[in-house]
Order: C-alpha cells, then structure tokens, then sequence
C-alpha cells in the first residue's frame, strides 16, 4: 500500500508469509517478523496480514487484526521485551 506524505512516497507491503513468520518492506528496508516474537499475527488470514496501513512515518496498523507497531519496534526489539500475545480468533456458528 502506498500513500504520499509531503510529495514523499511513502510504502509498506507484506512481501512474503511464511511459515515461521511475515516479510515487510517499509521504506526502502526489509523486515521479518517472526511468530515467535509476533504470535498476534498467527491464525490471521492472509487478507488480514495484508491490509496494514503506514501512519506518519513510523506507525504501523493492521485494523482487521487491531494491531498497532512502531518502526522502532521492529530495528530496536530489545527496548520492547514485552512479548504480543497472540490473539485469540472466536467464530460464531
């Protein structure tokens, strides 16, 4: 997803799922997040994983999920060793 900030272009896309964890490129850079150090994302459709907006510069949000990051999040994970747990999705029948 692409938006423009300032005659900036400024991307994030989910580039690849895996099994053991996502792929993003935001600005420019590549990132993993493991389901090890990110389980919220586990059981989430790829539709889901894929809907994630860029917010400002550094904010990252995935409404289907309710999940909100930080860049800061994924280059300094050491400052964040609060684990996210994993989400628990509920189906109605």
């Amino acid at each position: 997803m692409k938006f423009l900030k300032n005659g900036k272009n400024i991307s994030v896309s989910v580039e690849n799922i895996t099994p053991h964890g996502i792929w993003l490129y935001i600005q420019d850079r590549e990132y993993f997040l493991s389901y090890e150090e990110f389980p919220c994302f586990e059981g989430h459709t790829v539709k889901d994983i894929h809907n994630v907006k860029f917010l400002h510069g550094f904010h990252l949000y995935w409404p289907d999920i309710d999940l909100d990051l930080e860049i800061d999040n994924l280059e300094n994970p050491e400052k964040f060793p609060l684990k996210l747990k994993k989400h628990i999705n509920k189906k109605i029948v």
